[in-house]
């Protein structure tokens, strides 16, 4: 069975269809992967992700290293079962986290003195054979190598892993991006060998269909990272030489990508036409706002998490659709003069629920949402949880901004079958 399959081609974009195969199951793409950091998605359980029909989740290798560490999680099963999840989980290697909770970043070639390093109170130190950090939590010394980052992988036992890359800043200069870029091919080269020779934990499991995987066959697929920051020559060179590995999935990474949706649509631009069509196209951190999961989808993107959504709701940020989109009858009828936000901090889609108007408001989140919140709970209701600091406004808070995105992918999908998807897109842009 192949890892990916393509089911549908947009006539009128590069938008597309597929299906992942995991050992957890299916997941078909374009998907939105919820992050669950510290093998949560806080706030919630297993049961509500299953409830919301989250096909696949994300934990993080540098936050798990840290606590409770890989083998205390290795011991207990891997993280589906450490966290009772039986769906599919995809671990980033710790390069994004190692480098962005570094108060700055000591550049290999740069600062490259210990004493340097001590002195400023960096927390980071680079050098061709990996990274050297200072954990944020206890101040405690550790050392990423592309092999260590894999190995940790392993033990975590996730479906889908990412190679170890340096992540290079939004603003970085091409010098240095060049730097960590060349930095990047080498240790993705390192982390293919390691991946392929690495023995099988033994609580992988079989296929769903009961068949085992090929003897000695690694479970895991193994995703490398495309670098080359706003520079469209390295990008275009990091695409060509992550491309021509052997990896099963590409991935966009870079400071750049989702914070910049300006740069990340440039940079999928120049990239297209390089990276292989047959495998899964991961673009890492969008998903800030329903119309930047159009803008990555339109150039061929089949994957993407971010924080934002499960962030957001926890500070009373919730999504609903926009005003041009509430007129339907069964809007109208919940009779609020505020049925559907305008551009709230520049968002027309989000509302936020700490706002005084909202203190009496009786109508749901968004009246046309499915989801259990808005079902059963008003705005006045969900105010008040997030006035009295309860924690039930972060679970009721989470579940609707999760059902949100993951119900705008249904739309998608089913929206590109119909080679709808522009159409789609101009409804909610």
């Amino acid at each position: 069975m192949s890892f990916f399959t393509i089911t549908h081609q947009d006539k009128h974009s590069l938008a597309r269809t597929g299906v992942i195969h995991t050992a957890h199951g299916d997941i078909e793409t374009p998907v939105f992967m919820p992050v669950g950091t510290q093998a949560t998605v806080k706030s919630l359980d297993s049961a509500d992700l299953e409830n919301l029909d989250a096909q696949i989740i994300l934990a993080n290798t540098y936050h798990l290293h840290l606590r409770p560490g890989e083998d205390i999680i290795n011991d207990c099963g891997g993280l589906h079962k450490f966290m009772n999840w039986n769906r599919p989980i995809l671990t980033d290697s710790g390069g994004f986290q190692v480098f962005s909770l570094s108060k700055n970043i000591c550049k290999s070639g740069l600062s490259g003195n210990p004493d340097y390093y001590k002195d400023q109170g960096k927390l980071a130190l680079i050098d061709d054979e990996g990274v050297t950090f200072t954990s944020h939590l206890d101040g405690s010394t550790h050392r990423f190598t592309p092999e260590s980052a894999i190995e940790i992988q392993h033990k975590l036992g996730a479906d889908i892993i990412m190679a170890f890359d340096e992540c290079t800043p939004d603003d970085a200069d091409e010098k240095y991006t060049r730097e960590a870029m060349e930095r990047t091919h080498k240790w993705a080269e390192r982390c293919l060998t390691y991946h392929k020779n690495i023995k099988t934990l033994k609580h992988l499991p079989d296929m769903p269909d009961g068949k085992s995987w090929q003897a000695g066959k690694n479970k895991q697929f193994l995703f490398g990272i495309i670098q080359g920051a706003n520079h469209k020559e390295l990008r275009e060179e990091s695409a060509r030489a992550i491309s021509a590995m052997d990896f099963d999935g590409i991935a966009i990474g870079g400071e750049s990508v989702g914070f910049n949706m300006d740069a990340t649509k440039k940079i999928l631009d120049w990239v297209n036409p390089i990276i292989p069509k047959n495998k899964p196209h991961y673009t890492m951190g969008v998903g800030f706002s329903p119309s930047d999961l159009f803008e990555v989808v339109e150039r061929g993107v089949d994957m993407f998490d971010c924080v934002a959504p499960t962030r957001m709701a926890r500070n009373g940020a919730l999504f609903c659709h926009c005003e041009e989109r509430g007129t339907s009858d069964e809007a109208i009828q919940f009779g609020s003069p505020r049925l559907f936000e305008a551009r709230d901090n520049g968002n027309k889609h989000r509302i936020n629920i700490n706002n005084a108007k909202y203190r009496d408001d009786k109508s749901p989140i968004d009246p046309l949402c499915t989801c259990s919140t808005c079902k059963n709970y008003t705005r006045a209701y969900l105010h008040h949880l997030f006035k009295a600091e309860e924690l039930l406004a972060y679970r009721l808070a989470t579940i609707h901004n999760l059902h949100f995105f993951l119900n705008l992918m249904r739309e998608i999908r089913q929206a590109i079958k119909d080679n709808k998807f522009l159409e789609l897109k101009k409804e909610w842009i």
